[in-house]
């Protein structure tokens, strides 16, 4: 599976944000302004394949080699890396909407995390 052209080459915690509020309108909608108000809700969506793009676009920003990438806990890329490759139990375990949406809501509180505090305030 290529990189889609219009995805950053080097990656940082704004390019991860700017990529989630493209999506944020339609989480809104879905669990209600209340619920919605950040992307760490996405868990509460609908159980449908409306964010799948957005986790093939999140696996292939994770897969670049960027210090923020290479800063955050990398069960995140190494998930992303199996999805990409085809990986079977990674495919069915991914497969299921509601692991995906957990994966993109906890890579967004982590993003946000790491943007308010400073990368690499885990370590």
């Amino acid at each position: 599976m290529s990189r889609p052209s219009t995805l950053p080459d080097n990656p940082h915690a704004d390019d991860y944000l700017r990529l989630f509020e493209r999506w944020q309108a339609m989480l809104r909608e879905d669990v209600g302004p209340a619920q919605g108000r950040d992307f760490g809700d996405v868990y509460k969506g609908t159980e449908d394949e409306r964010y799948r793009l957005l986790f093939e676009q999140v696996c292939h920003l994770l897969m670049q080699a960027s210090p923020f990438n290479l800063a955050m806990p990398q069960e995140f890329r190494r998930t992303a890396r199996q999805w990409l490759d085809g990986d079977a139990a990674t495919l069915r375990h991914m497969g299921d909407v509601q692991n995906r949406h957990f994966m993109l809501s906890d890579l967004y509180d982590y993003v946000h995390l790491s943007k308010t505090m400073g990368v690499g305030w885990r370590a």
